[in-house]
């Protein structure tokens, strides 16, 4: 028996074993079953399937958990190459919480020599490291990722849905402790409050710390794993005071349990808990409801390839394609690799570039990219670029870029927070001596009384539960909202950025005008004959008749590729295409208008034209109209014919407009606005526009958009028009006079409970209460916004 990982022999009465896609697999020492452990750990089983030959048999086991991730066929899943030698690792993180834990990681990692760049995004917990692995090996920066309480991941869909399902079940037993402790210990307190004799105090106290230690010890364990971490690296994060806080009222709590002497204040630990749990978790859910950025431009590639190989065409794993293989794509099959044709004709779908819906013509000599989807016949291609080397993946590139630039708002906030924490602890440090020399028994009571009242819950709740609420007002509205920044974001702008394709029109071909040539042949006949001849074919073309019904039966039906199709109708021969194709002779002009013609022949007469075009929806001028009226500027940027876009532009009432822009030249000019102080609303609908949609300040993609678009808009329309984008506009502004309302009302509680609890004259239960009043206040003045 030879040894899974390495292929060594398997030494007799040696049971080593890894379960590997469902099955036992036999190693032959603990170093191979340790880097086959990290391996399936590590998700990355993948490895196994499309190595080439055997690993190399370690030589001990000593950090194999992150050497393994050194290997380069380990790193072919999410490890990508710069063109001035750098790496960008693509990295998921276990245990982030808050904003500041991004801070901490950038700063810890920025430390080491060798690493360029740190990028995290709190919301998907992704994580972008861009290194030179000359001077520092990938798996020195895991270890240390490690080291400081973040569980490093490569960013696969599968990793990310295997946490959000652990994490998701984790938050929901936590919350479900706190919430029965709460209730619990709730009930306990009414007796101790209302007179309770002294013999029923101690076991009333004895209870209620009983009913609290596993809300202390199991529920708010996050909080105290997060401070620790952050003090371990010489930081603060906001589950600092919270710890503090919790630890504290507990510690001191039991104390007083123990020995009959002060307060206890269980039921407001186990309150205050239960309230930031809840928060955490509406706050988790909403990252995850659609699982934003969880959706690599990669998938939308085949696993598999046919490439000719010893004298036929055999299948393969579509990574193991090199530059210079011959490979074979079906009609209807997407290509897995840049490449240019050696044989055959087909029409392909690029949208994904230019967005355009309308097949383009390959044959012999032309350039096919990966992605694009081959719509008529097969064609050979020869493949020219691979995995991160395709055009798809330089899409995927700038997509990431774009993501990984931090919004100045949220550095500022980041640092705001971290000043914050450390006044708080100030503070609660000066009362705490101040205390001790007048009156040292009191001193521990009067501190917690401190860091409750200071412990920013209604502070914190101000943001995000009106957020929330508008945030359900708008789902139920038509409008899902994936990112938090975005109600923020939106009562900024002041530039709207519209793609054309799909999102100022429909997106499909239509019928736009019919042009009859002869005088025996209606245009409800002319539209009829071309629906006869267009039925059954999945042409985007031909979906263009499909609301027509064909009164004639066809036989002979054929298909030219450039060309158009052809068919039988009462042993009459019809043509219906581009005039090359259709005209058996001399015909009219074409019609000045500028859409896509076609030419319905019969035998060698002309029947008439009929033009086809993508229809502008019918509430686009209006929603344009009211955004001027607004003072919000309109931008077109559009990958269609400059033409095209510039009279789509005058038909809706945009004067700014852009055409034949690729999905690069987009992310430019709107990078170019926002140096210029513009914030911006990109609006877009396929993949050519993702760059622009992660690029944007805040974007939304509309019904009918590409499952790339939606995954990297920040907000989707649920409703297959633009009416709702005015709503989001309103509602956002809406929200911020409610966030501001919050944010008076905690900071007036705060102002006027700060200098009382320093001065020792609110007890810590009271201070919990008051935290939970106004905490209560600023929910029900958020639930406001759901009406």
């Amino acid at each position: 028996m030879l040894c899974f990982h390495c292929s060594e022999p398997v030494p007799a009465g040696v049971d080593y074993c890894v379960n590997i896609n469902g099955e036992p697999r036999a190693m032959c020492c603990p170093g191979c079953q340790a880097v086959a452990s990290a391996i399936v750990d590590g998700g990355l089983t993948r490895f196994y399937q499309y190595r080439t030959e055997a690993s190399e048999r370690p030589d001990s086991t000593s950090k194999l958990s992150w050497d393994i991730y050194d290997l380069p066929d380990i790193q072919q899943d999410f490890v990508v190459p710069l063109p001035d030698g750098a790496m960008q690792a693509n990295l998921l993180l276990e245990g982030i919480s808050c904003a500041a834990c991004s801070w901490l990681i950038e700063t810890h990692l920025s430390q080491f020599a060798g690493v360029l760049q740190v990028r995290v995004n709190v919301t998907s917990f992704r994580t972008q490291l861009t290194y030179h692995p000359e001077q520092v090996a990938l798996s020195k920066l895991l270890a240390e990722l490690h080291a400081i309480g973040y569980r490093p991941r490569p960013a696969t869909d599968d990793q990310q849905r295997a946490l959000e399902v652990r994490d998701n079940r984790m938050a929901l037993a936590r919350l479900g402790v706190a919430g029965f402790g709460m209730m619990q210990a709730g009930m306990v307190a009414v007796g101790l409050y209302t007179g309770a004799s002294d013999e029923w105090q101690s076991v009333l106290r004895g209870l209620s710390m009983l009913l609290t230690t596993p809300v202390v010890l199991f529920s708010a364990w996050p909080f105290f794993r997060a401070a620790w971490r952050s003090l371990k690296a010489g930081q603060l994060v906001m589950d600092v005071p919270v710890a503090l806080a919790v630890g504290l009222g507990y510690g001191a709590s039991c104390w007083a349990t123990f020995s009959g002497t002060g307060d206890v204040y269980f039921e407001s630990i186990a309150m205050f808990v239960f309230f930031l749990l809840v928060g955490r978790y509406l706050e988790m859910r909403a990252r995850y409801r659609h699982r934003i950025g969880g959706a690599n431009i990669a998938q939308l590639l085949p696993s598999v390839a046919c490439r000719w190989e010893s004298g036929e065409w055999q299948q393969v794993a579509a990574k193991l394609l090199q530059p210079g293989d011959r490979i074979l794509v079906a009609a209807g099959d997407t290509f897995p690799a840049d490449g240019e044709v050696l044989a055959g004709t087909s029409g392909v779908n690029e949208a994904l570039l230019t967005g355009e819906s309308v097949p383009v013509t390959k044959s012999a000599g032309s350039f096919v990219i990966a992605g694009s989807q081959n719509n008529e016949s097969p064609l050979e291609v020869r493949v020219s670029a691979t995995g991160g080397q395709t055009q798809l993946s330089a899409i995927e590139q700038m997509v990431a870029r774009a993501q990984a630039e931090k919004p100045p708002q949220v550095a500022l906030a980041d640092r705001v927070a971290r000043y914050f924490i450390a006044a708080v602890l100030l503070i609660c440090t000066a009362v705490t001596i101040g205390w001790s020399m007048v009156a040292p028994e009191r001193a521990l009571w009067v501190a917690l009384s401190v860091l409750v009242v200071t412990c920013p819950c209604a502070l914190a709740l101000a943001m995000p539960t009106a957020i929330t609420a508008a945030t359900e007002y708008l789902r139920r509205a038509g409008v899902l909202i994936t990112r938090g920044h975005v109600l923020e974001t939106l009562t900024k702008v002041n530039r709207v950025v519209f793609d054309k394709t799909g999102t100022l029109t429909y997106g499909q071909l239509r019928v736009a005008e019919v042009k009859p040539l002869t005088d025996d042949v209606s245009r409800e006949q002319l539209l009829a004959l071309c629906a006869a001849l267009e039925q059954g074919s999945n042409h985007p073309i031909a979906r263009a008749f499909s609301e027509y019904a064909p009164n004639q039966a066809v036989t002979g039906v054929q298909q030219e590729t450039g060309g158009g199709v052809s068919g039988r109708i009462d042993a009459v021969d019809y043509r219906l295409g581009n005039i090359a194709f259709a005209a058996a002779g001399p015909v009219p002009e074409l019609p000045p208008e500028p859409y896509l013609w076609l030419l319905l022949a019969r035998g060698e007469q002309p029947l008439g034209y009929i033009g086809l075009a993508d229809q502008v929806r019918e509430e686009a001028a209006g929603v344009v109209a009211a955004l001027i009226d607004e003072g919000v500027a309109v931008e077109l940027l559009s990958g269609d014919t400059p033409a095209n876009t510039a009279r789509l532009a005058a038909q809706v009432g945009i004067a700014q407009y852009e055409g034949g822009a690729s999905p690069a030249a987009k992310l430019a000019r709107l990078q170019q606005r926002q140096a210029l102080g513009d914030v911006t609303l990109m609006v877009g609908d396929g993949i050519n526009d993702v760059p622009t949609l992660s690029g944007a300040d805040v974007s939304i993609a509309m019904a009918g958009a590409s499952d790339l678009a939606r995954t990297h808009a920040d907000c989707l329309l649920l409703q297959d028009h633009l009416q709702p984008l005015l709503l989001c506009l309103s509602r956002a502004r809406a929200t911020r006079r409610v966030i501001r309302q919050n944010l008076t009302l905690s900071l007036m509680y705060n102002s006027l409970a700060l200098p009382l609890a320093a001065l020792g004259l609110v007890p810590p239960w009271a201070a919990a209460i008051g935290m939970t009043a106004s905490s209560l206040l600023v929910v029900l003045n958020a639930l406001r916004l759901t009406r």
